[in-house]
């Protein structure tokens, strides 16, 4: 093994609407959260973050708000992702920071659903955020992304990177196209200026192989939204294997793992496909899953910097199964020696679905030799190791070993089926801990909200939006919670429920049956919606919303009468009918379900008492609008009967 280094390594994560509930944590439990997540040499140690650019859409487990919803409207205190940006960099200052729209506010929209109507001020708009981020943060943009999974427009990444020059952001190097695949390498083979404007090539899901063109235009190469498997043991095996035979067969030197921390209601897709887990701020239960640990073998003992080997002098995959990729430091002073032979039972991954899976690896011995500077200086290497629990074996998860002695430079290691082997002379690993982590518990009801609490722009606790954007409003002296998307935005290219024309915000815990909810509402100024709703028993959210089972109020202020269905479209009216006592001001919607009977009443008027059809019998607590409108909402309340 000669010191030949290669391309730099990246492991890093993302965040987007899958933390919503971790800003909720009491400070000691998000501290140490953050803590397993970001800080240096306690657990997964990132190199990179990357989160979403909000654009008012559904990204997949909920819709984060854009800093600027009307074109008229600018606004950097909305959301958690600038909160979290500043815990990442405040634990360590060397992480690099990372943005990417899933979607576009609607005033960007054209008419093929896409956000090129004005390609100029569609950059201008990704320029505010990260001037955004620098002047009311002081927050560095590394790197930027172009529109996730959606089709790229050549004239976009070109006029995006001039923008990111103007603007004083040369350093900001794009990354493209975040789709599946590597459809930009030909166009950027037929046009320099675009070859120039990008810096990486990132691909989704790439099953650990890069095309040769990709390979052929010399840029780094990244798997830049990779993994997506649960936190469980499979999911640790699958991370484990990815980070390793990503180089190893398909030459990308950064991995971007989806998703960060499963902080968002269980019911909603993708539950518990985080590194850990942290979905109850109420109690302030979290777990801390085998993904953590997995990545630390490869993040607590490499930096932004380091180089991989080439292949055949440090990185392959042994003959009886099973890889290895050799890592050193800028200065050649340091080495890491990452191996996995993780086989298909504890590996296999919920995506990609065309992943290499190895079987019946055999136990072996396998021998590294190490020249030049490494041969004379390294005496004996620190060793880090885990093995998945599988079919009942005993799970060891990122234990210190004695260390293993370097004769005349030659390293000899026994290597076993479903093992991961850190073999480093960085000496700073550690595998950290915190005590007494709170039990778990139920969502605390009754529960009463007046927004009187939040900063004006703020998103409520625990509401968990869906559809829409919402957040604290004021007039008159007044907070109550507002539904603000006003048109149709630029939604995720595989994800169609935001072309629904309507608004959903869940609440509570999915399992509930028997309550009691109530909330104040008012259509009030300009561009408000027709309808506003109160829903029990909601089951949907996510790109599936549109699917929303459960029993839905509909309130018509302005006709005077409401609808009562079983899905957010109005597909199945159970009743409807007039509204007599409508106040033109702070109307107060209630319903009550109880086994198979449901009541509903606006301002004490009781206008149904009905049985409910018998497949609707859980789910949460949900408020919308119908269609995208302004509305208000005000002394939301839930009990159980």
């Amino acid at each position: 093994m000669s010191s030949v280094p290669g391309q730099h390594n990246i492991c890093h994560l993302f965040f987007q609407a899958t933390s919503k509930l971790l800003v909720n944590y009491p400070e000691q439990q998000r501290s140490e959260i953050l803590d397993f997540l970001f800080k240096p040499n306690f657990g997964a140690s990132l190199h990179i973050f990357k989160v979403e650019i909000g654009g008012d859409i559904q990204s997949t487990d909920g819709t984060e708000a854009s800093h600027m919803h009307y074109g008229w409207d600018e606004d950097y205190t909305r959301g958690y992702e600038w909160w979290m940006l500043q815990e990442a960099k405040k634990r360590n200052p060397n992480i690099k920071l990372y943005g990417l729209p899933w979607g576009f506010p609607g005033w960007l929209r054209d008419a093929e659903d896409t956000p090129w109507k004005n390609i100029p001020t569609t950059a201008d708009y990704i320029v505010k955020w990260i001037n955004g981020a620098k002047v009311h943060y002081n927050l560095t943009i590394d790197y930027i992304g172009i529109w996730n999974e959606s089709p790229y427009n050549v004239t976009y990444i070109k006029t995006l990177r001039k923008a990111l020059d103007m603007g004083g952001f040369s350093n900001t190097l794009i990354i493209a196209s975040d789709q599946n695949g590597w459809p930009i390498v030909e166009d950027m083979a037929n046009d320099k200026e675009l070859f120039d404007a990008v810096y990486a090539i990132g691909s989704h899901y790439p099953e650990m192989t890069s095309s040769p063109a990709a390979v052929k235009t010399g840029k780094p190469l990244w798997a830049s939204e990779d993994r997506t498997s649960h936190d469980d043991v499979t999911g640790g095996g699958c991370l484990s294997r990815t980070l390793n035979q990503n180089y190893v067969t398909g030459l990308m030197t950064s991995t971007i793992m989806w998703n960060a921390v499963a902080s968002y209601y269980y019911g909603l897709p993708w539950i518990n496909a985080g590194l850990m887990r942290a979905a109850e701020p109420w109690s302030g239960y979290y777990e801390v899953s085998p993904p953590i640990w997995m990545t630390a073998h490869t993040t607590q003992f490499t930096e932004i910097g380091w180089k991989y080997f080439k292949h055949g002098y440090g990185v392959g995959n042994f003959t009886n199964g099973g890889s290895y990729v050799v890592l050193t430091s800028p200065d050649e002073q340091q080495l890491t020696i990452i191996i996995e032979t993780l086989s298909q039972d504890p590996v296999e991954c919920t995506r990609p679905g065309k992943f290499l899976y190895l079987k019946n690896l055999k136990e072996q011995i396998v021998n590294f030799q190490l020249k030049g500077k490494f041969a004379e200086s390294v005496e004996s290497l620190n060793v880090w190791y885990s093995r998945p629990g599988y079919s009942k074996v005993p799970p060891i998860y990122f234990k210190q070993m004695d260390p293993v002695m370097v004769q005349n430079g030659s390293i000899s290691l026994t290597i076993k089926e479903n093992e991961v082997w850190t073999l480093t002379t960085v000496t700073t690993g550690n595998k950290g801990s915190y005590p007494n982590i709170p039990d778990s518990g139920p969502f605390p009801i009754p529960y009463t909200e007046d927004f009187e609490g939040y900063d004006v722009g703020e998103e409520p606790y625990y509401f968990a939006q869906q559809i829409g954007s919402f957040e604290v409003g004021e007039s008159d002296g007044n907070k109550f919670m507002k539904q603000v998307v006003i048109d149709e935005p630029v939604h995720w290219y595989w994800c169609h429920v935001d072309n629904g024309n309507t608004s959903l915000n869940v609440f509570g815990d999915y399992q509930w049956q028997d309550v009691s909810a109530a909330v104040a509402v008012q259509l009030q100024g300009q561009n408000t919606s027709d309808a506003v709703f109160l829903a029990v028993r909601a089951t949907n959210g996510g790109c599936p919303a549109l699917n929303e089972t459960g029993l839905f109020m509909f309130f018509y202020p302005k006709e005077q009468r409401f609808l009562l269905t079983v899905d957010v479209l109005q597909n199945k009216v159970l009743v409807s009918g007039k509204v007599n006592k409508v106040t033109n001001n702070w109307d107060v919607l209630t319903l009550q379900v109880k086994g198979s009977r449901l009541t509903g009443a606006v301002n004490t008027e009781v206008l149904f008492d009905i049985k409910t059809p018998t497949e609707i019998t859980n789910g949460w607590v949900a408020v919308g609008t119908y269609p995208y409108g302004i509305a208000w909402f005000d002394d939301f309340q839930v009990s159980q009967i």
